[in-house]
């Protein structure tokens, strides 16, 4: 609104909060993503989801939930439109049947051996025009934010509350 004062409009500004400068760079990132990205069926959760496998090995939906930071629905949506182009393998846990373990196919370890590149360029192009220490710094505080995070439940831990 245009009536408001001055000293209403500096006490909080929209644009100025976390949340929003947070929620503008990822909108960025996204669109990088997209862009860069050679194989347009690949979604950057799809992409989550092979390099976690990659880098942890066999894993369960359960610890994809958790390593992605993805909720479970879309985790299961994910594993089987991966298990569809035939990236991921899912068996039943041998102790556990109710339980599936993912793997990565040799398609699915190539498939992250050649986009590994473009995401590089992703992150540059995240990054933008912060120097090294910049980029160093901002990835410091942002991991210092997240120490101890177990996901949304403690999103309003350490946040003072109106009475």
């Amino acid at each position: 609104m245009k009536g408001k004062s001055a000293s209403t409009r500096d006490d909080y500004l929209f644009s100025d909060q976390i949340g929003h400068l947070l929620r503008r760079v990822y909108q960025r990132h996204t669109a990088l993503f997209q862009q860069f990205i050679p194989d347009s069926q690949l979604t950057a959760a799809q992409f989550v989801v092979l390099c976690s496998v990659r880098d942890n090995g066999a894993s369960s939906l359960v610890d994809l939930v958790k390593s992605t930071v993805i909720d479970q629905a879309t985790v299961r949506g994910v594993v089987d439109r991966l298990k569809q182009r035939e990236l991921v393998q899912v068996d039943h846990d041998q102790q556990d049947r109710r339980k599936v373990v993912i793997n990565l196919t040799p398609a699915g370890h190539e498939l992250v051996r050649q986009m590994e590149p473009f995401a590089k360029q992703i992150t540059e192009g995240t990054f933008g025009k912060l120097n090294p220490a910049e980029r160093l710094a901002l990835v410091f505080l942002l991991k210092k934010m997240l120490e101890n995070d177990t996901g949304p439940a403690d999103a309003g831990q350490g946040v003072a509350r109106a009475p």
